[in-house]
């Protein structure tokens, strides 16, 4: 009797046939085009959750201008298709994307940080994106291909929500990733679909870096008094049930909104606050990454 296959073997499959040998000089260009850009990056990380809101675009950016200020060469990529927040979050609502002679030019934020989304490919905010996923794949493929990065130490992927798409076309195309980055907030209807992207990595054989607990208490700047408005450990305990690493909580803080809806990344513009330590705390195995290079 056949097995019936299980949607994650279905797309394994679908992914094989992708990635088999080109059948027209076309394609081969394209191969050529794809492997090369890949290899131009050190390390690439993807930022995941299997909830919307929980913060997944703040944590994605701010971690991106944190290692760029580092000194570090970063790309930032976000493939929300139908709900892109980067260009808000850094403040690159407008900016043009402009053809050079060495290909696509992505957004600069600074001297060591650029950054591409389909925000800034619409003519109005207001459009809606409705693509099925042929189109989603061939935007993520020439967000790698058309575009002139430059060598980066490190790529950050701002993933959309769940498990779809999206996630599989950027890991068939890089080929290989260093990691998931997992972004969740306390409270259980959170968890319960947070816990779907940890097996999702499982299943891609992707490592999972850790997961972090955002919105993580409110500690009120008159009082100083905590609540827990999510509730608090949600986050450390799913870490525990699904053996991976906790990275930390991040605290709710009006700032950090008020930056995000300013376009001035929070870990620019706040840098000794204890929420900007929290987050630090967080970068400290993305940066282990570059260090175990070297030391291998």
């Amino acid at each position: 009797m056949n097995k019936k296959k299980t949607t994650v073997e279905v797309k394994r499959e679908c992914g094989a046939k992708n990635s088999a040998s080109p059948e027209n000089p076309e394609q081969v260009i394209e191969m050529i085009a794809l492997n090369s850009a890949v290899n131009k990056i050190k390390h690439k990380i993807l930022v995941l959750s299997g909830k919307g809101g929980v913060g997944k675009s703040t944590v994605a950016a701010n971690m991106a201008v944190a290692l760029s200020l580092k000194g570090k060469k970063v790309g930032l990529m976000d493939i929300d298709v139908h709900g892109p927040s980067i260009p808000k979050l850094l403040g690159l609502e407008g900016r043009p994307i402009r053809q050079t002679p060495d290909g696509l030019q992505p957004i600069v934020y600074n001297d060591n940080l650029k950054v591409i989304s389909i925000g800034f490919m619409l003519k109005n905010e207001k459009d809606a994106v409705i693509w099925r996923a042929p189109l989603k794949h061939s935007l993520i493929k020439q967000f790698l291909t058309d575009m002139e990065w430059g060598e980066l130490d490190y790529l950050i992927v701002d993933c959309p929500p769940g498990t779809g798409d999206e996630p599989l076309s950027i890991i068939q195309l890089l080929g290989s990733v260093d990691g998931g980055v997992i972004v969740t907030t306390p409270q259980d209807v959170s968890l319960t679909d947070v816990r779907k992207s940890i097996t999702f990595c499982h299943q891609v054989n992707i490592p999972v870096l850790g997961l972090i607990e955002n919105m993580s208490g409110f500690i009120c700047p008159n009082c100083g008094e905590r609540h827990d408005i999510f509730k608090s450990g949600g986050g450390e305990r799913l870490a525990s049930e699904m053996r991976v690493a906790f990275l930390g909580r991040i605290p709710l803080e009006p700032r950090l909104v008020a930056s995000g809806d300013d376009g001035k990344p929070y870990l620019e513009f706040s840098k000794d606050s204890p929420t900007a330590m929290a987050f630090n705390l967080v970068l400290e195995p993305i940066i282990a990454l570059a260090k175990d290079k070297k030391e291998g």
